[in-house]
């Protein structure tokens, strides 16, 4: 169809107004420039759907054009002309990527066509680029779930950002989805035919990090018997992704900051630079901007980084998202163990739960549950000690007034448990983390039992045995254990 955008690039002028003509005579947009290294500089700025340029030019020849429009868009079809056709600079053109080889003599209609069909390929090749791109995150890449404001805000971010070649910080706790978030952002972007590569700082050990960014040479120090390529070489013509990139030693950042700034590395123990073509995103669970104020990473490099910043709530900010979450990871878990509910209850006591190891935490706690659940439903029994009762306090107890005391606290949280045991005190005493008559003495001390007179510890108001009698004297002593 008619309105696609060409780049004609050729030193004489008199070429590019006659390639004009003709192109435009068939509806296509052209933008006509002299020198190769504008030709490049406006395919940075816009997209275009075909290229066609000289190959004989002062400075950048069409070679270098191609290869430089290349790496900006790599489903860009060039086209290359000269006055001095050849099968061999034919061929040669060919095996480096051009579309085809026209002689400048060519008729009108030979340049119509082969643009033509040059429009067809891209259109091929967008098409499969964009299945290729859906199929990777229907099948291989997890997806992010949410529903909730801040998801939502987050989705956008995403959409805005992914097909640019900017710098992305993405800041949020551990366990928020920050190394999902950057692959939606690479299968979204226009590099999604190149690799993606992820390197977590903090992981590899101080020594061998600069090695694993940006390679070394053979003999460079013990142990490199051969040169070995960084993963910014290997991340070429794709996305970078540098998880906890504020756990990097600060010699290390200094080269990073070269790295962004001249678009080149120089391997450990080489002396020659080498050009880098990947975008990068980088993610952090740090507070950055506290780092450099205590000088522990660098100013410069922190806003070389945070050209982008991409912020992911923690899920205790999202608690809308917690049934939506469980739901997925219900069914991505049911081909191993089948199909499996939840209860109200169980998923309430989720709901509660801060999450201090967010989506990773919460996706861990249903495979526990799943595997360990016999039935087919998920009770609250399932669940994890720690997200019943241990690590919550801002969730699972309910602070009727922040003037309540530490007494009155410890008589709520005591209740609490006892409810969940149905009363079995030995239970409850083991999940409390005190002994049997420890919490026999903190229930007659809170009024909520009662010492018969042989001794026993009569059940108290709020006990499913509760007997009145038992406590206004009018009751008959009953027999047995506690605990029972």
């Amino acid at each position: 169809m008619a309105g696609e955008k060409i780049l004609v690039v050729d030193d004489e002028a008199s070429m590019t107004q006659f390639l004009s003509i003709v192109l435009k005579k068939e509806g296509y947009q052209v933008t006509a420039v002299n020198h190769g290294k504008d030709a490049v500089e406006r395919a940075k700025a816009e997209s275009f759907d075909v290229a066609i340029t000289d190959y004989k030019m002062p400075g950048a020849d069409g070679i270098e054009v191609l290869s430089a429009l290349k790496k900006i868009d790599p489903n860009l079809p060039v086209i290359l002309m000269t006055a001095f056709a050849s099968q061999k600079s034919a061929i040669e053109a060919v095996n480096l990527g051009a579309f085809q080889y026209l002689e400048k003599n060519a008729k009108n209609e030979e340049i119509r066509v082969v643009v033509k069909n040059a429009l067809e390929m891209r259109k091929v090749q967008n098409e499969n680029s964009y299945l290729k791109r859906e199929l990777k995150r229907s099948h291989e890449e997890k997806e992010i779930i949410g529903n909730s404001e801040e998801m939502i805000r987050v989705f956008k971010m995403v959409d805005k950002v992914a097909d640019t070649d900017s710098t992305i910080l993405i800041i949020g706790e551990s366990g928020t989805g920050k190394e999902l978030v950057a692959k939606e952002i690479h299968y979204r972007s226009r590099r999604n035919h190149g690799p993606f590569v992820s390197i977590n700082c903090g992981a590899i050990p101080r020594d061998l990090l600069e090695s694993n960014l940006f390679g070394h040479v053979k003999g460079s120090f013990t142990g490199a018997h051969k040169d070995q390529n960084g993963l910014f070489t290997v991340a070429e013509g794709g996305t970078f992704f540098l998880d906890e990139v504020g756990e990097m030693p600060s010699a290390t950042q200094v080269k990073l900051l070269r790295a962004l700034q001249e678009r080149e590395i120089i391997p450990v123990g080489g002396t020659t630079p080498i050009k880098i073509d990947c975008r990068l995103v980088a993610a952090t669970n740090a507070d950055l901007e506290r780092e450099v104020a205590e000088g522990r990473f660098r100013a410069d490099l922190y806003y070389r980084l945070n050209v982008i910043p991409v912020k992911l709530p923690p899920l205790r900010h999202r608690r809308d998202d917690i049934p939506v979450l469980v739901d997925h990871f219900l069914k991505k878990l049911a081909p191993q163990a089948g199909t499996k509910v939840i209860t109200k209850d169980a998923l309430e006591v989720l709901m509660k739960y801060d999450w201090p190891g967010n989506v990773r935490e919460l996706e861990n706690a249903i495979e526990r549950s799943v595997i360990l659940d016999e039935g087919g439903t998920i009770e609250v029994e399932d669940l994890p000690e720690k997200i019943r009762f241990g690590t919550t306090p801002k969730g699972s107890l309910v602070i009727d007034s922040p003037n309540m005391s530490l007494e009155e606290l410890e008589r709520e949280y005591i209740l609490k448990v006892l409810d969940y045991t149905r009363w079995q005190k030995k239970r409850a005493s083991e999940i409390l983390g005190i002994n049997a008559s420890t919490l026999y003495r903190k229930l007659l001390a809170y009024g909520l039992e009662k010492q018969g007179e042989r001794g026993r510890i009569l059940p108290g108001p709020g006990h499913p045995e509760f007997n009145e009698g038992d406590w206004n004297g009018g009751g008959e002593e009953r027999t047995g254990t506690d605990d029972e």
